[in-house]
């Protein structure tokens, strides 16, 4: 079985708030490396009223602080709403705090609707060149700096922090593959580009000095349980969650309702179908085989687990069936203190 890593978008669910969120997603993560998971990623949105990790470094540093092996980063920072500088900064900082644990994905996207990316950026002009620019920008600050530099990362600049890129259409994969650097397709919202992307990046890869052959990480949803008919309705807060926001009336992580695919219309199923292809419901038979049959058709070196589940317990169940059925080595683990 290929590594697997959890993301994390500390959702708030309806009747809670940010500080359970935020609690839950603790606890996730101290389950996720008990249960040998690689890697616990959360990711930058804003002005979303079911997204707790807008401020990404920030509820990074809580997660390694209470954790003490399994790998924490951004999947990702949407670096086009900050300065390269910063992120150099902040990343720089927590890799000092938790040396060898820490990664860095980056993405252009803005991770919000227009009048948000306004307020974050003030100018939205896009220059297809700059995002580029900026990587590239931001890996310099990462290496030792230059007897006459005069703009330094510190903490930052020395450190051995991984760089990938984050995308869901062919731009992300040519830069990667020019960049030598590990690869990460949105494949858990956006998969129809999702061949052609890993093919471009696979055909194109340059070697670099972070990566000698191309590593490509896929999103992927799952939700399991007992049964798959518990398994449809836990799903059925994620699926809710999308028509919301498809229908620009985004919400908080809705509670499950039974049937609900039977309640839309049939526009609104085929959305479901097409931007939850990459998706695995159902008991533990039914998911280990769905996640054998993605593995085998996409030739993925990792996925990126995300489970979108109403109740906190149910949530970690899921992941916990998932660690059972792919047969995660879990490492001895104690609590933090």
């Amino acid at each position: 079985m290929i590594p697997l890593s959890v993301l994390d978008l500390s959702p708030i669910v309806e009747g809670s708030d940010a500080s359970h969120s935020f609690r839950h997603s603790l606890d996730l993560a101290q389950h996720a490396e008990r249960w040998g998971y690689n890697r616990f990623w959360m990711a930058e949105h804003h002005s979303m009223p079911g997204v707790a990790s807008a401020a990404t470094a920030v509820i990074l540093a809580h997660i390694a602080a209470g954790t003490t092996s399994i790998r924490i980063g951004a999947g990702g920072v949407m670096l086009p709403n900050h300065s390269p500088l910063v992120i150099a900064e902040q990343f720089g900082t927590l890799e000092a705090l938790h040396p060898g644990r820490i990664d860095l994905g980056l993405g252009r996207a803005p991770g919000t609707d227009q009048a948000a990316a306004y307020a974050l950026r003030r100018n939205l002009n896009s220059d297809a060149n700059q995002f580029p620019r900026d990587v590239v920008e931001l890996m310099n600050y990462f290496r030792l700096p230059e007897p006459s530099q005069r703009v330094r990362a510190i903490p930052g600049e020395g450190l051995n922090i991984p760089i990938w890129i984050l995308g869901s259409s062919l731009f992300g994969a040519q830069l990667a593959a020019a960049l030598g650097l590990p690869y990460a397709f949105a494949s858990h919202f956006a998969p129809g580009l999702m061949d052609e992307a890993i093919s471009v990046y696979r055909r194109d890869f340059k070697p670099s000095a972070q990566l000698d052959r191309p590593h490509v990480m896929l999103g992927y949803n799952i939700f399991a349980a007992d049964t798959d008919e518990e398994a449809h309705f836990l799903a059925s807060s994620m699926q809710q969650a999308f028509v919301n926001l498809r229908t620009g009336q985004p919400t908080p992580l809705p509670k499950p309702v039974p049937n609900y695919l039977e309640s839309l219309p049939a526009n609104g199923r085929a959305m479901l179908d097409q931007v939850l292809s990459c998706s695995a419901i159902g008991a533990p038979e039914t998911v280990c085989g769905a996640i054998d049959s993605f593995i085998a058709r996409t030739g993925a070196d990792e996925l990126m687990v995300t489970s979108q589940i109403h109740d906190h317990a149910a949530r970690l169940r899921s992941f916990e069936i998932v660690a059972e059925v792919t047969g995660l080595n879990a490492p001895q683990w104690d609590p933090p203190a």
